[in-house]
């Protein structure tokens, strides 16, 4: 599996709303990166 496409900024932001590192943000698979972005959505929005 290769790693994410994202641009640095994007990957520091990511890692930063997700609050994990970025090392662990670029190697995360890609569906899971997904869901925790859905949740974080939620979390917003409520």
């Amino acid at each position: 599996m290769r790693p994410l496409q994202l641009s640095p900024e994007t990957a520091v932001k990511l890692a930063k709303a997700l609050n994990v590192p970025l090392e662990q943000l670029m190697h995360m698979p890609q569906h899971i990166l997904v869901q925790k972005l859905v949740e974080l959505e939620k979390q917003k929005s409520d």
